[in-house]
């Protein structure tokens, strides 16, 4: 499916943009592979990483703010990964315009470029955080999902469409539990501080979030919302598989934290589908038709809810402790 296709991913130096690359090159003959970002330097590490691939890949010095040089970079792309974002929940809180310039801007210049350059297909990642938003970051990134799935009104005759992949924060991601419970560990510390004894989280590595986008380019009719099944475990089970027999003080949650992930709210139910390993929640519009929806799936019940906290799929202590061996920090 990727095989002679010309692939740009906007915020490509990321951990998320190297996974991808790494697993299109291994699998798959794409004609290019265009990594978009505004860092130099990690786009000069990631040239080093790739060296044996440097026929396939091509590094755009950008941002999504700036409309021009998106319009200059997605000429000739066939698939377009949206992969920048500003994700850091105190930073955007304390920059609120500045979120809003790259998460929800940043996104309008996206759909803007792809309709207008011939792209045939964008995927763009979303956030857990969407979910009935209770932070700005969160709040952006509703914003930024409500405008590519309309984006598919304004394709017109083109061939072109726009779906969303929605997840959690990745095991080991900067800025996660994980990289963070693991610093105090190899501090020497005997305790792990947990903010709510009651939370929990979904397990998603990177490479499974990669397989969801790569599923989404390969699937998508324009207009869905792909999301995967996977695991819960509880925050404190995660603190015993990195650090045994520690002890645990609760310190309270933290200001636009939830105590469990969303990814189908009650109110998607009414639009959601169960297939093997994933839910698709479909747009409720008139120009979506129900024969666009896959076969394969069964309707999810009215107020049926995708929540960490009520998952049927639990990791153990001991499964967590056997992940944790396979993640590395990014």
């Amino acid at each position: 499916m990727l095989n002679g296709k010309t692939i740009l991913v906007t915020g490509g130096t990321g951990s998320f943009g190297n996974a991808f690359t790494r697993y299109v090159l291994d699998h798959y003959e794409p004609k290019k592979i265009i990594i978009y970002s505004r860092d130099e330097y990690k786009q000069f590490v990631m040239t080093n990483q790739f060296k044996k691939y440097q026929n396939k890949l091509r590094f755009f010095i950008g941002d999504v703010r700036d409309r021009e040089r998106l319009y200059r970079a997605f000429d000739g792309v066939d698939y377009v990964v949206h992969a920048a974002a500003l994700k850091q929940v105190p930073a955007c809180e304390y920059n609120p315009m500045e979120a809003v310039k790259t998460n929800i801007n940043g996104a309008m210049n996206i759909v803007d470029a792809a309709l207008d350059c011939g792209v045939k297909r964008v995927v763009a990642l979303s956030t857990d955080k969407a979910v009935n938003p209770i932070n700005l970051y969160g709040g952006t990134k509703l914003v930024s999902d409500k405008l590519f799935i309309a984006a598919n009104a304004y394709a017109g005759t083109k061939d072109v469409c726009f779906s969303i992949v929605r997840y959690g924060n990745v095991a080991g991601s900067r800025g996660s539990v994980i990289p963070f419970f693991r610093n105090i560990a190899a501090s020497g510390k005997d305790s792990l501080p947990i903010t709510d004894y009651r939370m929990t989280r979904f397990w998603i590595s990177l490479e499974e979030g990669v397989q969801l986008v790569i599923k989404a380019l390969s699937e998508a009719k324009g207009g869905e919302t792909f999301i995967s099944k996977i695991p819960s475990f509880k925050i404190t089970d995660l603190a015993q598989a990195i650090l045994p027999g520690c002890s645990m003080p609760e310190v309270g949650i933290r200001e636009g934290e939830k105590l469990h992930e969303v990814m189908v709210t009650r109110e998607d139910s009414m639009l959601a589908y169960e297939y093997e390993k994933h839910f698709i929640v479909y747009p409720h519009f008139e120009w979506w038709s129900e024969n666009r929806i896959q076969t394969g799936g069964k309707k999810v019940e009215q107020g049926f809810e995708y929540s960490s906290g009520t998952n049927t799929q639990w990791l153990t202590v001991e499964e967590i402790t056997e992940r944790l061996k396979n993640v590395q920090e990014h």
